[in-house]
């Protein structure tokens, strides 16, 4: 009996966290204009729940289904009236009503956190309207198609890829390469989003971070470009150490998710090498500067043809790596990881973090890990190098030094956890 007042009182909750959304929304209403608020969304999942422990009781869904039923034709019936005299034919009212009820009856007779989690989840749809519109307007044609690809390919084509080693070395495995590319696609795409949300020229600081999270290397570019045109050198090489140090941030989000274990080995010197970055980063742009903000194509990496080149890159590496890391062990490790991580830290990252607990250890890992990042960073510096006036690439070089400076000291003095 407790544990059925209890999942009721939960049905109901339900209800009225829904009814919260949906009588806030027609506040400014006038009252019994409405066919539903508060107290109508409550009753509604407690109504559920009712019928829902009558269908218990006796033992038959049949008494669930003619509630169901009768709940959607009045509760349907009723919206309708009210959506011919506001003349609004929206649907969404009738669908919140149907989704309280229906997780009323599932929080008593089925998987109550389930219910609580689904409820939750519903009224924060319902009252990310505004957000959701706004996301879709400024939504392209291109974007859409790239997700809608990435999609297909991932909930048709990824349970079709064989989830087993193909090569004699254990590194090429389809099931594994292609949702590594996926995961890497999806946290770049979080700074595509930040780069669309706050455009590309709001200001230095705010476009060169939230840039970094889709590529540190085509920030640092654009911002050697933007010096040799004339801007000022040292806040520009402020804002290339700050996209730097989210660089490394990046890579630690990567490890935490794919292979926590690794980051007692490497996030000490990690973190020494961020804040390395991000301390010269505010140092050099102390300075007064404009408005300026960082020129960087905002190219999803939802895209067909970079997923596909991604996933090429990975699979090669990924193959390398396992045959060296049997072959040299962790020696060869470190090195292929430090080569291929000149080119994409995200390949040399992953085709290694694949190899912890088969052919190589935690430690082994976090250094190869930590030599793909110090290798990039020096690529970084050499492209600033080659097409930077020297006030920029000098700026720059000595944010790179303190880094990798901080980073080893942590690295070789500092026991791994």
């Amino acid at each position: 009996m407790d544990a059925l007042l209890a999942r009721l009182g939960l049905a109901l909750a339900i209800g009225l966290l829904v009814g919260l959304e949906r009588g806030w929304r027609e506040r400014d209403a006038p009252d019994r204009s409405r066919t539903a608020g508060i107290r109508t969304y409550g009753l509604s999942g407690l109504l559920g729940g009712i019928f829902a422990a009558l269908a218990e009781t006796f033992q038959t869904a049949s008494v669930l289904i003619a509630g169901f039923l009768a709940f959607t034709a009045v509760f349907a019936i009723y919206k309708a009236r009210e959506a011919a005299h506001d003349e609004d034919f929206s649907v969404t009212g009738v669908i919140a009503g149907l989704g309280v009820f229906a997780l009323g009856a599932l929080a008593v007779s089925g998987d109550h956190l389930a219910a609580a989690g689904a409820g939750a989840a519903l009224a924060g749809i319902l009252a990310s309207r505004d957000v959701l519109h706004q996301v879709l307007k400024r939504l392209t044609w291109i974007e859409l198609r790239s997700a809608l690809i990435l999609a297909a390919m991932t909930a048709i084509v990824l349970p079709l890829l064989p989830n087993r080693a193909l090569d004699p070395w254990g590194g090429l495995n389809p099931w594994e390469i292609w949702f590594f590319t996926v995961l890497t696609a999806a946290i770049s795409y979080l700074g595509y989003v930040a780069t669309r949300i706050f455009g590309t020229t709001r200001g230095l600081i705010v476009s060169a971070v939230s840039g970094a999270v889709l590529s540190s290397t085509a920030v640092t570019l654009a911002l050697a470009r933007m010096a040799k045109s004339g801007g000022d050198a040292f806040p520009l090489a402020g804002a290339a150490s700050l996209a730097a140090m989210v660089s490394i941030a990046r890579v630690c989000l990567v490890v935490s998710i794919v292979e926590p274990r690794v980051l007692g080995s490497m996030g000490p010197a990690a973190l020494a090498a961020a804040i390395g970055f991000g301390a010269c980063g505010a140092f050099l742009l102390s300075r007064p500067q404009g408005e300026t903000g960082v020129e960087m194509p905002a190219r999803s990496p939802f895209d067909l043809s970079a997923l596909l080149l991604f996933a090429f890159l990975f699979a090669v590496v990924a193959t390398a790596n396992a045959a060296l890391a049997g072959q040299a062990g962790a020696r060869g490790l470190i090195a292929t990881a430090a080569i291929s991580g000149s080119f994409d830290v995200d390949v040399a990252v992953l085709s290694t973090l694949r190899l912890v607990g088969a052919s190589a250890t935690a430690i082994t890992a976090g250094q190869a890990v930590l030599a793909a990042v110090a290798t990039n960073a020096l690529v970084r510096f050499a492209l600033a190098f080659a097409l930077s006036p020297p006030r920029f690439w000098l700026a720059l070089f000595g944010a790179t030094a303190v880094a990798l400076a901080m980073g080893a000291s942590i690295f070789f003095f500092v026991p791994s956890f």
